[in-house]
């Protein structure tokens, strides 16, 4: 008998209902998506501040410091006694592992909303079937997707972390938005224009759309 079949999905005895109450809002996954550099990691916190300061209930899940721990490549992750065991679990930037780390993403993000939790995740996720496969994995209306349209050379000028100079000299191969492919939203919930207005704009613009949506009061 397979370990797979021995395994069985327990009900909580606090229910989502119970700690939506409490937490008087609803959970939900606000799916943060565009370039490196158009301002996802930046917004998103803003947003969670926003919402900390209103007593409601919210968690960060970022790109970069998720692949720190969760999702993090070989080298990165080690035990008590030295050894890496990311080259088991670690993940790296191909086409397989980028839909790895999604998924994996969207598990815990799914887990949060469990908890009547709002997860904010700021991922790049390129491509559509990846983003698609978490929003199935959720309850109607319960994945907002936000594109965080910002133009690529407005995101290669802000270039934070100096990737796309890196890219462009040819150090980075498979890199989105120069050797590798975005594929915008089709029909996100929302569309930010990072270019054109300040995180904190942007952030309000979240919240309005979470009240309209009955999610927060």
């Amino acid at each position: 008998m397979s370990n797979e079949t021995n395994v069985t999905w327990h009900e909580h005895r606090v229910s989502r209902e119970i700690r939506e109450k409490k937490n008087n809002h609803k959970g939900c996954v606000i799916w943060f998506t565009g370039l490196s550099g158009s301002g996802k990691s930046t917004i998103a916190n803003t947003l969670d501040h926003l919402l900390h300061q209103a007593d409601l209930q919210s968690v960060v899940l970022d790109g970069d410091n998720v692949r720190h721990g969760l999702n993090a490549g070989a080298g990165m992750l080690k035990d008590a006694h030295g050894d890496d065991f990311s080259k088991r679990f670690g993940l790296g930037f191909s086409a397989q592992d980028r839909e790895e780390n999604i998924r994996r993403i969207g598990a815990v993000a799914e887990i949060f909303t469990q908890i009547g939790v709002i997860a904010l995740t700021a991922f790049i996720s390129p491509y559509r079937t990846d983003r698609d496969k978490v929003r199935n994995t959720l309850r109607e209306g319960e994945f907002i997707e936000v594109f965080v349209d910002t133009p690529l050379d407005v995101c290669e000028q802000r270039d934070p972390k100096g990737l796309y100079k890196k890219a462009r000299a040819g150090e980075i191969k498979g890199f989105t938005g120069i050797d590798d492919p975005y594929e915008e939203p089709t029909a996100p919930e929302l569309v930010l224009l990072a270019a054109e207005k300040t995180p904190d704009i942007l952030a309000v613009e979240v919240i309005t759309f979470l009240k309209d949506k009955g999610i927060i009061h």
